[in-house]
């Protein structure tokens, strides 16, 4: 019998491959996203419905599941896909941004997994993976908002898979490093405030070295490949890097003492910034 996995944010980047790495292998795929009357790809594949859920709204997350479970028998697995990057230089935000980001990708995350673990726990098995980041446990300049819920995301998963674990419901925290998506361009929200130009220089120039790694960076199918695995595993395992950079990263986090790591992050990110001190 197929298995199911519901994926969120799957209209483009990282939750479209999943869905169409999952679609490939055989896997019934509920693919879901707030406007899936634009989606055309996903639709014509026989074993994936599109169906709408927006993360900040309960009642769409609710339906959602109950169509997926109506649809094809059950869900074996949830991705917690859905998100977007919030960023600039933190004194230029206003609340409103804030709030949205913390919505999105941390109580949006929530609102899905306490809907499905009900579900989850009648069956007394099921896997959630999150979609974190390598930017859940290391930090970069201008992306203050945009840590702040990855980090609180993979703090809230790490406390979650303890309580889960007696029940049969394993959770999985995916953490790529920089990914070739639209989330260095079309789906970010940029801080912006003309009044406070005392960041200009150093602003330019940093989102001028993200963008620059961004666009070095490995296609989405990476991602997709790891969850994969993350979903067929029946191991406890939490987390799982994605990518060189993520892991290298990662390891140099955990060896180097953290003014050494610090200075490292800042040759990458501040080349070129002539006010380095």
């Amino acid at each position: 019998m197929s298995k199911t996995i519901l994926i969120t944010g799957a209209s483009s980047g990282i939750g479209k491959s999943i869905a169409l790495y999952f679609a490939n292998k055989g896997w019934q795929v509920a693919a879901t996203m707030r406007h899936p009357e634009k989606e055309s790809e996903l639709k014509a594949i026989p074993q994936v419905r599109c169906l709408r859920l927006d993360v900040t709204e309960t009642q769409s997350i609710q339906k959602a599941i109950e169509d997926t479970i109506e649809a094809f028998g059950g869900i074996d697995v949830i991705v917690n896909n859905a998100g977007y990057g919030a960023v600039g230089v933190f004194e230029k935000s206003t609340e409103a941004q804030i709030r949205r980001q913390l919505d999105v990708n941390v109580f949006g995350a929530m609102n899905v997994i306490r809907a499905i673990l009900p579900y989850f726990r009648s069956k007394k098995s099921g896997t959630i993976i999150n979609i974190t980041s390598v930017g859940a446990l290391i930090t970069f300049p201008l992306y203050s908002a945009y840590h702040a819920t990855k980090w609180a995301l993979d703090g809230f998963a790490e406390s979650l898979h303890y309580e889960l674990k007696p029940l049969g419901i394993r959770v999985k925290n995916i953490e790529p490093g920089a990914i070739k998506t639209d989330f260095y361009d079309r789906s970010q929200d940029l801080f912006v405030n003309e009044d406070i130009r005392d960041y200009d220089e150093y602003e330019r120039i940093c989102f001028a070295n993200m963008q620059d790694v961004g666009t070095k960076a490995p296609l989405p199918e990476i991602v997709a490949k790891t969850v994969w695995k993350a979903a067929n595993s029946r191991s406890s395992r939490l987390r799982y890097p994605v990518g060189t950079d993520a892991k290298m990263l990662l390891f140099f986090r955990r060896i180097l003492p953290y003014s050494w790591f610090f200075a490292m992050v800042r040759t990458v990110v501040e080349k070129g910034f002539k006010g380095r001190k």
